[in-house]
């Protein structure tokens, strides 16, 4: 099964704000963004699905690429960080911040969930769509899921997977063979 992975485009937000699961809407830069976004997507392919994060940053994208039709999934959400929600990052106390620093994959953020949950959140969502053996698949999310998706595709360590950069607006396509649900 081939799918797309494709991030949101730049949110309406400073710089320097830790935004994960806060209902950001997108940039004045939308449209162009959104033009460049489409010329990454092959023309010649029919997708089966498509399904987007509820988040309005990827839904607005989805919907803008694809029309109707998007199915929501709450599993593409980005990672939770419940109290360090909409604040800026050097403003978070440091006794909270390091040990997260140090093990993010693990340790849960304050009121928050850790990468290791992001990361079930996503297999659960790719064993899922094994199951249905349908494709191709776009799929709008964000940065954190896409990078947990590609880790588990690809068999690369959660504390690995930060090392893959995915720009806004980036289109990733994977090839889902035989996957062994787990």
């Amino acid at each position: 099964m081939e799918i797309f992975l494709i991030r949101h485009t730049q949110p309406a937000i400073n710089k320097g704000i830790c935004y994960g699961q806060t209902d950001l809407d997108l940039a004045e830069s939308f449209e162009k963004e959104l033009t460049a976004v489409r010329k990454n997507i092959p023309n010649n392919i029919n997708f089966q699905s498509v399904y987007s994060s509820p988040l309005k940053r990827c839904k607005k994208l989805a919907i803008g690429l694809f029309g109707d039709g998007i199915i929501e999934d709450h599993r593409l959400m980005e990672l939770n960080f419940g109290a360090w929600e909409m604040k800026a990052w050097n403003k978070i106390p440091q006794e909270e911040l390091n040990p997260w620093m140090e093990d993010f994959v693990h340790i849960p953020c304050p009121n928050g969930e850790s990468y290791h949950e992001l990361s079930n959140r996503g297999i659960d969502f790719l064993n899922e769509l094994n199951k249905l053996s349908v494709g191709p698949i776009a799929i709008i999310t964000h940065a954190g899921p896409i990078r947990a998706i590609h880790a588990h595709v690809n068999n690369i360590a959660l504390k690995d997977s930060f090392e893959l950069k995915v720009d806004y607006g980036e289109v990733i396509r994977l090839q889902l063979e035989n996957m062994q649900s787990i």
